[in-house]
């Protein structure tokens, strides 16, 4: 299908010998935002890391915007980044650089080179974030929800078909976690991306509903099998 971005088949998923998941088939379509739930330790962040290629996928089936995850190297897994975007808990964003170099720095790690696009491009999704006028900032002076929604901005510069949320809410109050979901999903939307939101915050699946996959058990759980 042309529109599916994630596509994993009877696949296992190890940390080193240690086998976390096994036997794990998801699709996940163009545009679709899903729940990725689960304790602490039941394989969520291991799942995501073999979906941009951290972990090596050796049994199974897998593909991700096209590109197969057992035939990856050193030359094709930064093509598939590109196609990502990124968001964790901890926001890793520079700390010697502004807002405004902080997405420069991944703009031109991407190929960019324009100076008038790149301009153009930060200004149009710090916008989109609502940190219009923030670019000049350094992030140790930004909130927790401002740096995330910097490093959200950061992950949609390339247009990604698919961000990967790792406990993106988890060092965040409640009011500014719902702010943060709200801002990811609606800019997904516009800009019709993937997202697959890996948390243990069950607060949000009843606040805002959506497609929901558990890990429990070393499986993976489609909402059909899961009794909440």
């Amino acid at each position: 299908m042309n529109n599916t971005v994630v596509q994993i088949s009877d696949a296992n998923i190890y940390q080193g010998e240690h086998l976390v998941l096994q036997s794990v088939n998801m699709n996940l379509a163009k545009g679709e935002f899903t729940y990725l739930i689960g304790k602490t330790g039941s394989g969520k962040s291991s799942f995501l890391k073999t979906l941009y290629a951290a972990l090596p996928l050796n049994h199974g089936q897998g593909h991700v915007v096209g590109f197969d995850l057992r035939t990856l190297n050193r030359k094709t897994v930064p093509l598939l980044r590109r196609k990502l975007g990124m968001v964790f808990q901890d926001f890793n964003l520079l700390p010697d650089r502004t807002v405004y170099d902080n997405l420069q720095f991944v703009l031109r790690a991407t190929g960019w080179k324009d100076k008038v696009q790149i301009h153009k491009r930060i200004y149009t999704m710090l916008e989109q974030v609502d940190l219009k006028g923030q670019e000049n900032r350094m992030p140790h002076t930004l909130s927790g929800g401002e740096q995330q929604r910097v490093v959200i901005a950061r992950a949609l510069l390339n247009d990604p078909a698919i961000i990967l949320a790792d406990e993106p809410t988890g060092n965040l109050d409640p009011d500014t976690a719902d702010d943060i979901l709200l801002l990811l999903r609606n800019l997904a939307q516009q800009h019709d991306t993937a997202v697959l939101f890996a948390t243990h915050d069950y607060r949000v699946l009843q606040n805002f509903p959506a497609r929901i996959i558990r890990c429990k058990d070393k499986r993976l759980f489609g909402e059909e099998d899961i009794i909440m």
